[in-house]
């Protein structure tokens, strides 16, 4: 038995080209469904940052009306509060509008992926947060 399993292995060299073309389709299939979904988790990750920076920036925010009597004013702007938190200052591409809605304030940050995060306080306090569907946005709110 064992002489007869030498003796066949001494005859085969190699793979078929039928058996490395199997192995090609293989990988290809794969790769077809892996590639698409990569690149959809890091939009994801390009919108989390994104919306990370928009919450470090609100907390700056906060902490500006505070210092100032509850007043978000046209003032409050990126260099304010970098003063507050220097994190603020290494976010690229935000722009904190203290002047509108009055007594409130929109930042927003566009992301990596191109979709703009943007976070809206109202004078009554209430806070909306709008943004383009795909990636991390669902249902154009976050």
């Amino acid at each position: 038995m064992i002489l007869k399993l030498r003796q066949r292995m001494a005859q085969e060299s190699g793979f078929t080209l039928v058996e490395l073309l199997v192995v090609m389709l293989i990988l290809g299939i794969l790769a077809a469904i892996a590639i698409p979904a990569f690149l959809n988790q890091r939009e994801k990750g390009q919108d989390a940052e994104a919306k990370a920076d928009v919450r470090t920036a609100e907390t700056a925010a906060e902490t500006y009306a505070t210092d100032n009597n509850g007043n978000y004013g046209a003032a409050m702007d990126q260099a304010a509060l970098t003063t507050i938190e220097p994190a603020v200052g290494d976010i690229d591409s935000i722009v904190v509008d203290g002047a509108a809605p009055a007594g409130g304030y929109t930042i927003t940050k566009t992301s990596d992926s191109g979709r703009d995060f943007v976070l809206t306080r109202q004078a009554n306090g209430a806070k909306a947060r709008t943004c383009a569907n795909g990636g991390g946005c669902v249902g154009g709110t976050w």
